[in-house]
């Protein structure tokens, strides 16, 4: 099983950034967790700032992966051509969020991302990439 992480503007910061939001781990620590704790899976994981590139990352791994996880930071609630994007690919893709963006401020709540995804995880802090790659791991 191949599955892809693909983490947006500002997560390269994680451990960083707004701890009392963010946590004080850094996305790199918690992906040697997850390959650990999933040996069976293959993982990539890509994080950037700009949204051209996290669409071609899209595109280069939506035919080849079995699965997305995408925490698209900013740009879930900005970005109609990463809509497009995951729309275009055949690989589902699971939306993630670290915060409950739902208890954060208003323009957070609407994401353009969620209605092409198959399922969203918010609010579970770093969890939400273990629960999403549980589920792509019990779709087998």
């Amino acid at each position: 099983m191949k599955i892809a992480i693909i983490n947006g503007p500002n997560l390269n910061l994680l451990g960083k950034r707004e701890p009392g939001i963010y946590g004080n781990e850094s996305f790199e620590d918690y992906f040697q967790q997850l390959q650990k704790a999933f040996p069976a899976v293959e993982f990539s994981y890509f994080q950037h700032n700009v949204e051209g590139e996290i669409i071609n990352y899209l595109h280069q791994t939506g035919f080849s992966h079995d699965g997305i996880l995408l925490n698209a930071g900013g740009y879930t609630h900005t970005s109609v051509a990463i809509r497009d994007a995951i729309a275009a690919i055949k690989t589902p893709v699971i939306e993630i969020h670290i915060s409950n963006v739902y208890a954060r401020e208003e323009f957070r709540h609407t994401s353009l991302i969620a209605p092409k995804c198959v399922g969203s995880i918010c609010g579970l802090g770093m969890k939400g990439y273990r629960l999403g790659v549980e589920y792509f791991v019990s779709q087998g």
